[in-house]
């Protein structure tokens, strides 16, 4: 008797996802279908409101109250989960299928300690007693690079920040060792580093159980170091499905391949990235032809009358395309471009010679030896036990027109600078002027007038939208208080151009925050910042939760502001492809100390520091062989409570001397305006 194959781990038919949206019904998702085997990963690829959190939250059965599945099935080991009672779903939740939120600080109980969260989940499906599940919690905490995890077990979500916030939704995901994974851009606001560690564990886990892995994420360089089938998703459609090795090689849809063209690594800083004209269409209508086709280079008259049908290719490829159909009577297919990572540019002189002109003229922003400590208190009375040593020392200059990046692993202080340099956090040492005033000496009503100056755009756009006001009305509050010199009408004009600038419909402003994807959400964000016209913009993690081809739409706009209007951004990121596109200079922090500045295409091209080194090695790549070999940062950062003696980085660095335990080493001015503390570079201290 001949054995019948085994059914796939996850099979989705038609899935067919309407939500009401009051006057309409929105078709986020339309006929999709995916197969997931067991041990696989398959990456979702897409543009912020195509369909592929609303395809998770189907497969989970967590959609929200509007949403319904009116067609289709999602069956698990054959078993369709839409048919469960809720009950059993609850079961199959946690314990077989694991969900990684977009929004950490949505899904985290605000009034629990973030132990007690991983805990409640191996008590509900696991069942174990009170230690063992407290041990396993800290054990996930350590494995996903939770920093000093026995002390941030006791704490809230608040007090994390955004990247912990995430790695603790991976650790609770995880928690049960669950056969299917769903990532919801899991890796978007961690660090080059721990995404390295966490996917790691991620590989690690699917070696050894099997776990199958749904990824949705717009970084192409993890879904060619993570995934082996992708699936490119548009406007409530699958639109081509492929191996990774095969997509990379060439997309064949004209949508995939424009996806590719928006990458930040295959622009420049002297030309405008890439960018997909247009925005996904409203799912709210009926479609005649294809759904990209307004977009599309290559359409021709099929295109806009007929719908394309799936077409199967050579290497286990489909696309959903006119140009690839056998009966296609219109243009040919245009060759699909093989997508090759960009060159990396090595050598200090290669790196100075392509240096930007430095800017005239005092700096705007000076901060010197600033310093952020938070104390720690205990006991009956409060008193002070220690401090949180956030930022210690930290000295920066940002010139009128120029964008400083700051880069470095989550929770060395790159937000509580940016936070400190507006006075949003109370600095407890240094100093700090803008615009030659002293900003730590004004009070809060001489403060108030510059704060139209100096705007933030903030690392979580859900957080800091108020969720009870629709977005126009976000957006005139700033100006009104701000800007009272303008009047409704200026305001109600500027609104509309603004919302026109980072890629919204005219009619969003009257929607709600929770009405958006997070990637529009982050682009309200933006708009709202800049929406009094500042000065200085302090961008924290800006392009973290967009899709590549928005990404583009907004670095160019930011960088295009900044040209008409003199703009200073101080450019918090991860993403080092960003950095060295939008950055003039870049400062790389270690554990609330700067380790290393410069202008960016030196540091990038020739980095000094073995910490930069590190960072620029554990970035994803489009060719995972080229990635240097133990290019994962080992270890944790020390805590910022008690920091090591002598050099912080020296427990994790390979080159580290004695005298790197005996002191801290001093600033070292290199050539091409390079500055490095690394006793590597200090004449007097190497060898010792």
């Amino acid at each position: 008797m001949t054995d019948l194959p085994r059914a796939p781990l996850l099979a989705i038919d038609g899935l067919r996802t309407w939500v009401d949206g009051g006057d309409s019904v929105v078709r986020a998702v339309d006929s999709v279908g995916l197969v997931l085997e067991r041990g696989e990963t398959l990456a979702l690829l897409g543009e912020s409101g195509c369909g592929k959190s609303m395809t998770a939250l189907s497969v989970t059965r967590l959609l929200p109250d509007a949403a319904e599945v009116v067609a289709g099935t999602v069956r698990l080991d054959g078993s369709d989960l839409l048919d469960l009672p809720e009950k059993a779903m609850r079961e199959v939740r946690g314990a077989r299928i694991g969900m990684i939120f977009q929004e950490p600080m949505l899904s985290l109980n605000p009034v629990m300690r973030i132990g007690a969260q991983v805990e409640e989940a191996l008590h509900r499906h696991r069942r174990m007693a009170a230690g063992a599940a407290r041990a396993r919690a800290l054990e996930l905490l350590q494995a996903v690079g939770i920093p000093d995890a026995p002390r941030r077990m006791d704490e809230y979500p608040f007090q994390l920040s955004g990247g912990m916030r995430q790695r603790v939704m991976i650790a609770l995901a995880l928690a049960c060792d669950p056969d299917l994974l769903i990532g919801d851009e899991p890796t978007t606001a961690l660090d080059v580093t721990i995404q390295a560690q966490v996917l790691d564990v991620l590989r690690g886990l699917q070696r050894s159980r099997g776990m199958a892995m749904l990824l949705i994420t717009h970084d192409l360089g993890v879904v060619a170091e993570t995934a082996q089938r992708v699936a490119v998703m548009y406007a409530g459609e699958i639109v081509e499905v492929a191996p990774v090795a095969a997509f990379l090689r060439g997309p064949a849809h004209p949508y995939a391949r424009k996806l590719f063209d928006s990458l930040p690594e295959r622009g420049s800083r002297d030309a405008p990235l890439a960018v997909i004209p247009g925005s996904v269409p409203a799912l709210d209508g009926g479609f005649s032809g294809c759904r990209f086709a307004d977009r599309c280079d290559h359409a021709f008259g099929p295109c806009r009358s007929v719908a394309p049908p799936m077409v199967q290719l050579d290497e286990g490829r489909q696309v959903r395309c006119h140009l690839h159909a056998p009966d296609a009577d219109g243009p040919a297919s245009p060759p699909t471009v093989p997508i090759v990572a960009p060159p990396v540019r090595v050598g200090r002189q290669a790196a100075q010679d392509m240096q930007p002109p430095q800017s005239a003229g005092p700096p705007l922003l000076v901060a010197r030896d600033l310093e952020v400590h938070f104390p720690l208190r205990g006991g009956l009375l409060r008193r002070a036990r220690g401090a949180v040593r956030a930022v210690d020392g930290v000295s920066l200059e940002l010139a009128p027109g120029r964008t400083l990046a700051l880069v470095g692993e989550s929770g060395c202080g790159k937000t509580t600078v940016g936070k400190a340099l507006l006075r949003l956090v109370e600095p407890t040492g240094g100093t700090l002027s803008f615009d030659g005033q002293d900003l730590r000496s004004l009070g809060r009503a001489r403060l108030r007038p510059l704060r139209a100056r100096m705007q933030i755009v903030f690392q979580d756009p859900y957080a800091s939208l108020n969720p009870r006001i629709r977005i126009g009305d976000a957006l005139d509050e700033g100006m009104r208080s701000l800007r009272p010199e303008w009047s409704a009408g200026e305001r109600a004009q500027r609104i509309l151009r603004l919302l026109d600038q980072v890629g919204l419909p005219a009619e969003s402003r009257h929607r709600f925050p929770h009405q958006f994807s997070g990637g529009q959400r982050q682009r309200v964000a933006i708009a709202r910042a800049l929406s009094v016209e500042p000065q200085l913009v302090v961008c924290d993690e800006p392009t973290s939760a967009l899709d590549v081809s928005v990404q583009a739409q907004i670095l160019n706009l930011l960088r295009r502001l900044q040209q008409e209007m003199k703009l200073s951004y101080l450019f918090i990121t991860h993403n080092l492809g960003v950095v060295e596109v939008v950055a003039d200079d870049i400062a790389v922090m270690y554990l609330g100390r700067i380790v290393e500045r410069g202008p960016v295409r030196t540091v990038i091209g020739a980095p000094a520091h073995p910490y930069t080194r590190a960072l620029l090695a554990a970035v994803p790549r489009l060719d995972p062989g080229s990635r240097p070999a133990g290019a994962t940062l080992a270890g944790d950062p020390p805590s910022p409570v008690d920091p090591p003696a002598g050099c912080h980085f020296r427990q994790r660095c390979a080159l580290a001397m004695p005298v790197c335990a005996q002191r801290y080493p001093d600033p070292v001015e290199l050539p091409g305006g390079q500055t490095v503390a690394c006793h590597l570079h200090d004449p007097a201290a190497a060898g010792r």
